[in-house]
């Protein structure tokens, strides 16, 4: 475990750092999400959780479930800085030939790392739509980033957690903290390196969660203009 300002090195590498930053997200979609991770059919990866400052609460649950299974997970805490930041921080603590990242909310399907890695074959950075879970039509979509008062189907967009890539792409640009600072990160990866967007959907995306960043400047947007 580490805290604020440390940076884990180590010689050993791994194929793949899965990345995911939690932020007072509840315990069960937590533990669904690492259980999905740990569960993939390609298991040369290491998992790192950036605890982006949680509320005592959410801190201790995440503890005590990471303590539990600590010798698959690398666990970093920090006061709030954002999922972009902490993301960051990620990268510099990982030994990943490829970087990975899981939303604490979402999952992966099984073969996720797999199908990532065969898409990446011949590009440096890949997107990938989602199977997304809605509880209606409307979750399909979201705020665009030019214009928040329009919006966009999610297969449209570049999605924070379906980025995946080699580790040069992460370390040579990095994160902004920003709305669509996915997209931001592609557009900048696309001017560099070899990047794809893919119809690939091995990771699962809920869109039915209330709290979501994308739910609320969707009904903050909603409540401004009604």
């Amino acid at each position: 475990m580490k805290e604020e300002g440390e940076v884990f090195e180590s010689e050993t590498r791994v194929t793949i750092s899965v990345l995911m930053s939690v932020f007072n997200t509840e315990i069960e979609f937590v533990k669904r999400a690492i259980e999905s991770i740990l569960n993939q059919d390609f298991q040369d990866f290491e998992l790192i959780i950036i605890d982006d400052g949680s509320e005592s609460e959410t801190h201790i649950q995440l503890l005590e479930y990471v303590e539990k299974i600590l010798h698959e997970v690398i666990y970093i805490r920090h006061t709030n800085r954002g999922q972009s930041l902490s993301i960051n921080r990620g990268i510099l603590n990982s030994k990943g030939k490829y970087i990975a990242i899981l939303d604490a909310d979402d999952e992966f399907k099984p073969n996720h790392l797999s199908a990532c890695l065969e898409e990446l074959e011949d590009f440096d950075l890949i997107a990938s739509t989602t199977d997304t879970i809605v509880d209606e039509e409307a979750d399909y979509f979201v705020p665009d980033k030019y214009d928040f008062d329009q919006l966009i189907h999610v297969d449209d967009c570049i999605l924070f957690a379906t980025l995946f890539g080699k580790r040069k792409v992460f370390e040579s640009i990095g994160f902004k903290s920003q709305y669509a600072a996915d997209a931001h990160f592609f557009e900048q990866a696309a001017q560099r390196f070899k990047v794809k967007k893919v119809d690939l959907r091995t990771y699962i995306y809920y869109r039915n969660n209330p709290d979501s960043v994308c739910s609320t400047l969707k009904r903050d947007t909603q409540l401004l203009n009604s």
